[in-house]
């Protein structure tokens, strides 16, 4: 809540000594546009979209969820006009924007190759349950990490958002941190690098 893009890059490089960089994959880091964000009493911040209150058992502010939803599809299709396989696009982020990756992936974009949510959450009647109800099709995996001492965003909700997407047919991990807070590390950031690399090989040159 209330960093960019770029703030979240700087944190990453900080944490890793190093950017986050891949030979063959782009990395993108968007920043949300600033709106009223009701927890902070309606003050403007940079949040990917609005909350009744930071708790796990409320409603979603789902008119902000899927405004922003539309945006980021709009960025998702950039990069396919761009010659990306749609099948080769990732999308996650910490806190808010693991949720907001949740919801895009899963309740729109069914065919990426994947999310990732650190230290993030759904709300207990989320409307990407509601979507997985519904689904026949083969899931993005989702990769998750929280660390047990997060005093934000409880440790209990994650493992919950974990569950019940593992139930309705997501291959979900959920990497636990011991003495972690609402925070990164660098053991977190290399576990998700190696799992990106997992999940985006480097292709193979194609034969004519």
């Amino acid at each position: 809540t209330g960093d960019t893009g770029q703030g979240a890059r700087t944190w990453i490089k900080q944490i890793l000594n190093q950017d986050m960089a891949f030979q063959h994959i782009k990395v993108i880091y968007p920043t949300a546009p600033a709106r009223p964000y009701t927890p902070m009493k309606g003050a403007f911040s940079t949040v990917w979209f609005d909350r009744y209150k930071i708790s796990n058992d409320c409603p979603e502010h789902i008119e902000s969820i899927d405004s922003m939803c539309q945006r980021l599809t709009d960025l998702i299709n950039d990069e396919i006009k761009n010659g990306i396989a749609k099948n080769r696009i990732l999308i996650g982020g910490f806190s808010m924007g693991g949720g907001m990756a949740m919801h895009l992936a899963y309740r729109f974009h069914q065919d990426l190759a994947g999310v990732f949510a650190l230290s993030s959450f759904l709300n207990k009647d989320s409307s990407v349950y509601q979507a997985l109800k519904r689904n026949q099709s083969v899931l993005p995996e989702l990769f998750q990490c929280h660390g047990t001492a997060d005093e934000l965003v409880l440790y209990s909700w994650g493992e919950e958002t974990n569950k019940m997407l593992k139930s309705l047919g997501v291959s979900a991990s959920l990497h636990t941190f011991p003495n972690l807070n609402h925070e990164l590390s660098r053991t977190e950031i290399e576990k998700l690098k190696t799992w990106i690399v997992k999940k985006l090989p480097v292709e193979a040159a194609k034969t004519n």
